[in-house]
């Protein structure tokens, strides 16, 4: 019996070379983060920054999560993009089987109206946004900033979703429809579940935007109490005003930590969702 044996080419060992490196380039400033989270606070006068940690100094993280009031921090990250995403989604799948399977007279407008929201520059609509939330008595509120989330991830979320339902035929649901299925029960029963892909894909992608949120929780939140992870990593130092550089990593370590741990879990989904109608079979 013969053994094909697979050719090894210049180019092959070039390519795999390239694609070594680029993990490198990847890898290596998390692996230097997580290092630095781990530094006493002598390390960083005595030695370089990119010296290697001389032990494991995992107080940088109580203090992170104490002193730092990340626990407060993550709170409130958590619950404003959790109660945003719901919404998001909700709102997303209802339009996007609204303009895509339906039949109406202003769906095409609908549809150009919401992807038109793509191209809206985020900072044109701070200052009316602020105006209206002053005047309102939602600033300095978390309501403030899952309104704005709401809002201004509708266009994407939508844009998505109608790519993907555009990909499922039509006769699946008319025979549903022949059956007796009614409209809510041919959104629960059939449409959520054959969505499942482009719903996590939306859930993934506008939960990375939410969680980074800097702009919005700049400008209408003023309140420590009601900071986000990454308006709270602005402010981080220690009792005595100077920096705490390992507990400020260790903040850093534990912002990026439900980020990486959803992507490495749903990469397969998302990358499914992501191409789900670019190809027609």
């Amino acid at each position: 019996m013969k053994t094909t044996k697979k050719k090894v080419t210049v180019k092959s060992v070039l390519i795999k070379i390239l694609i070594l490196f680029i993990c490198i380039v990847e890898i290596y400033p998390i692996f230097w983060m997580l290092s630095a989270s781990l530094k006493q606070s002598y390390e960083w006068s005595a030695y370089p920054a990119y010296a290697l940690n001389k032990g494991f100094y995992f107080q940088n993280y109580v203090d992170a999560w104490t002193r730092g009031h990340m626990a407060i921090f993550f709170k409130n990250s958590l619950v404003d993009t959790l109660i945003s995403l719901v919404f998001i989604v909700i709102f997303s799948v209802l339009v996007g089987f609204a303009v895509t399977k339906m039949d109406w007279k202003l769906k095409g407008v609908v549809a150009r109206y919401f992807q038109m929201g793509i191209m809206v520059p985020v900072a044109t609509a701070l200052i009316p946004l602020f105006q209206i939330y002053n005047r309102a008595g939602l600033y300095n509120t978390s309501w403030a900033l899952i309104f704005s989330y709401i809002a201004f991830a509708l266009s994407l979320s939508i844009y998505l979703v109608t790519g993907y339902l555009r990909s499922l035929p039509d006769e699946i649901m008319e025979a549903a429809v022949i059956d007796g299925c009614g409209i809510y029960s041919l959104m629960y029963h059939i449409v959520i579940p054959l969505m499942k892909n482009a719903i996590v894909t939306v859930l993934v992608l506008q939960f990375f935007f939410k969680w980074n949120d800097l702009l919005f929780s700049m400008t209408f939140v003023s309140d420590t109490k009601l900071k986000t992870v990454q308006t709270g990593l602005m402010y981080f130092s220690d009792e005595f005003g100077s920096k705490n550089w390992g507990a400020i990593f260790a903040s850093v370590s534990m912002s990026i930590l439900p980020m990486l741990i959803l992507y490495t879990v749903l990469n397969k989904t998302i990358i499914e969702g992501m191409t789900a109608g670019a190809v027609k079979g």
